[in-house]
């Protein structure tokens, strides 16, 4: 886990690095097997186990008497070292944005005299938290440590909005599970001046009174594509990194050969690599990366490296049936002579569920956990520095609610084709008859319903949400769902009423504040992105291989920017998403694809959640015999280990949301476990952020 941190405080000095107390009276702390990137009196500092090509630190020179300004960028950033001071100079006058437009996925610190910016990304993968502390405010980039640092308990509130709606940014607010640690939204920058604290947005806002101009659709899967081409280019002209040194290698095994025994061992393969399911998103990523043309000292300027080929790893669920064509898919894509194919095998072992006791604590809980030992079996066969198609669903799909936004355009044509692929989807049956007029009256109630109107409505039902609602069977029920501005997760049914009527008083309340509101399909779309962005970070904390680096280019800042400007249009088009990317592809000089690419396929993953969910069934049911998330007011241990049951033996229940409280209930185990701190020094904390305060929690919820 890698993290930054740093503070501002009110004093001018305190004479040491980092000497500050919990009431300034000048005592040393700072966080352990930290990197000092600049002192007192507002230092910063990296934590883990950074690269040291992943730390760049610019400081321009000032007149004397001038304030000093220095840069610090810590990530993948394809930027020069000339763009960077530009940039600072920038962002030294006020330009915030000219900090995220640079290609590659990272956080960038500006100091400016006693004056500190700290810009998050636009998914929301990198965030930035801060918190007050020591008569100023302390940030980071990852939550617990700040926890931490001022002793926080547990927001049982936070939980039970996590859990009844997780897309709903009303509901959670800027809040996260420790009380008095907040996040600056996806979008914006924290600007920090002598401890006092300042957040603000860095991305225009679409006007609701007049339309946007429309882009040219050419020129806009154009841009998609530069930016793309940039996130792998940045990746491709970093310095390569082997993995460190791991006990030797015990020599043959029957049935393994090298690079099974090196995965045994917990060591990704040197070199670049990247995940090919057969999906569009993932094949995208490999291609570009094998035969990306122009890179400086490669053969015939193709490929990523001369004499080099990339590694296409491809997960191979043995325990499930339907994913054959994907397979073909994946052999088909990987008969090209600059990849190396490598199947992993997983049986039983590998499902969703599995080995859950050996995780490690997250920054925060996510339903990633429970298919965290899945995600690890395929990224240990993987490469030092290996690419993710991840994300590229909620970057480039449309949001069903986005056809809100063309009835807003008065644009009805274009949601005819859209209309008719759910009508087709449902089968040849009577009800598949009426499901065009469904969703217009459904798109049409949305475009007319005011902001301040849809949360109200939201928080009215949401009590109402843990009664026996039936699921989404087919994909025009899940749409018809989300033609709303907001609407209950897939856990909610499991709440008890008291955690219900507490997120609903968030939503009542949101409501009658003010806002910058957006449309309500680009308002849903992302705060979708922003949901997988985080589930994303957590996945990477939970299946973390040492000395590997993951790359998900489709969250990058030019990425998603470039995204946002295909029109709308296009976005809700049958398959746009395999067409936008067979543009991209055909753009980088790359047009022989095999029949069926781009189809997409869900199928697989629900049922390896039944199968995982069935296998492991002993172990949840052990797990909520008595669970935290009980003793805390949010659910009865009862009713979800009879769902458990239900779900394990066939019956249509949201699995989603039942990953959901077994995420979270595990994420509150591991964190009541867990002792030490992020801190050392003579000021230290001597506590720590735990799970211990659910129980007095109930009564704070109740009341």
């Amino acid at each position: 886990m890698r993290w930054l941190v740093g503070w501002s405080s009110i004093a001018a000095s305190f004479g040491t690095v980092g000497a500050v107390g919990r009431h300034g009276e000048g005592r040393t702390v700072h966080p352990v097997g930290s990197r000092l990137l600049w002192g007192d009196p507002d230092p910063l500092w990296a934590v883990g186990d950074w690269r040291p090509d992943e730390i760049r630190v610019i400081t321009v020179a000032t007149p004397e008497g001038a304030p000093t300004a220095r840069l610090a960028v810590l990530g993948c950033c394809g930027a020069t070292d000339e763009q960077l001071r530009v940039g600072l100079l920038a962002a030294r006058g006020g330009a915030l944005r000219h900090l995220t437009a640079w290609s590659g996925s990272y956080t960038a610190v500006v100091q400016v005299g006693r004056r500190i910016t700290v810009a998050g990304d636009l998914a929301g993968a990198r965030p930035v938290f801060h918190t007050p502390w020591a008569n100023g405010t302390a940030y980071a980039t990852a939550a617990l440590p700040l926890a931490d640092l001022i002793e926080a308990q547990l927001d049982i509130g936070h939980l039970a909005a996590l859990l009844a709606c997780p897309e709903t940014p009303e509901a959670l607010g800027d809040g996260t599970p420790y009380e008095g640690v907040r996040r600056i939204p996806p979008g914006h920058a924290l600007i920090l001046r002598e401890g006092s604290r300042e957040i603000t947005g860095y991305e225009a806002v679409a006007s609701l009174a007049v339309a946007a101009p429309q882009t040219d659709p050419v020129r806009a899967v154009e841009g998609v594509r530069d930016a793309l081409v940039d996130a792998v280019r940045a990746r491709l002209t970093a310095p390569r990194h082997a993995p460190e040194t791991l006990p030797p290698d015990p020599g043959p095994v029957p049935g393994m050969g090298p690079a099974e025994r090196r995965a045994a061992r917990g060591a990704p393969v040197p070199g670049i690599g990247a995940d090919l399911s057969g999906g569009s998103a993932s094949a995208t990523l490999a291609l570009l990366a094998a035969g990306l043309p122009g890179l400086p000292g490669t053969l015939l300027g193709h490929g990523t490296g001369a004499g080099e080929r990339l590694l296409a790893v491809t997960f191979n669920d043995l325990s499930t049936q339907g994913h054959e064509d994907e397979m073909e898919r994946a052999r088909a894509i990987a008969a090209n002579p600059r990849l190396h194919h490598v199947v992993v095998a997983a049986g039983e072992d590998a499902l969703p569920y599995a080995s859950l006791e050996n995780g490690p604590l997250t920054d925060e809980p996510a339903p990633s956990l429970v298919v965290a030992e899945r995600h690890r079996r395929r990224l240990a066969a993987g490469s030092a520095d290996h690419f993710v198609g991840h994300g590229a669903r909620q970057v480039l799909d449309a949001h069903p609610a986005r056809l809100a936004d063309l009835l807003m355009d008065r644009r009805r044509r274009h949601i005819l084709r859209p209309v008719a692929a759910l009508a087709r989807a449902e089968g040849p049956s009577t009800h598949s008859l009426f499901v065009p007029l469904a969703v217009y009256r459904a798109a049409r109630r949305l475009a007319r319903t005011s902001y301040r109107t849809g949360l109200e409505t939201a928080a009215s039902v949401l009590p109402e949400a843990n009664r026996d609602i039936p699921g989404f069977d087919t994909p025009a029920d899940a749409s018809l769902a989300s033609l709303t501005w907001s609407r209950p997760g897939p856990a909610a049914r499991w709440l008890t009423g008291e955690a219900l009527a507490e997120v609903s008083v968030r939503l009542q309340e949101a409501a009658f504040r003010p806002a910058s509101v957006q449309r309500p399909g680009e308002a849903r779309a992302r705060a979708a992105l922003a949901r997988h962005a985080a589930g994303q970070r957590i996945l990477e904390q939970a299946a973390e291989i040492r000395s590997q680096r993951l790359h998900a280019p489709f969250l990058d800042n030019q990425v998603v920017r470039a995204a946002r400007a295909l029109p709308e249009s296009l976005r809700v088009q049958p398959g746009a998403r395999a067409a936008i990317l067979r543009r991209v592809l055909a753009g980088a000089g790359i047009h022989e694809l095999p029949p069926g690419w781009g189809t997409p396929s869900q199928a697989t993953s629900t049922a390896a959640g039944r199968l995982g969910l069935r296998a492991a069934l002993p172990d949840l049911i052990a797990l909520f015999d008595a669970p935290l998330l009980a003793d805390a007011g949010l659910i009865e241990a009862r009713v979800v280990r009879k769902a458990l049951r239900a779900a394990s033996e066939g019956e249509p229940l949201p699995l989603d949301g039942l990953a959901e409280l077994a995420s979270t209930e595990l994420w509150l185990r591991r964190l009541v476990t867990r002792r030490g701190t992020c801190w050392t020094g003579t000021a230290a904390p001597r506590q720590r952020a735990v799970a211990a305060g659910v129980v007095p929690a109930r009564r704070t919820l109740q009341s």
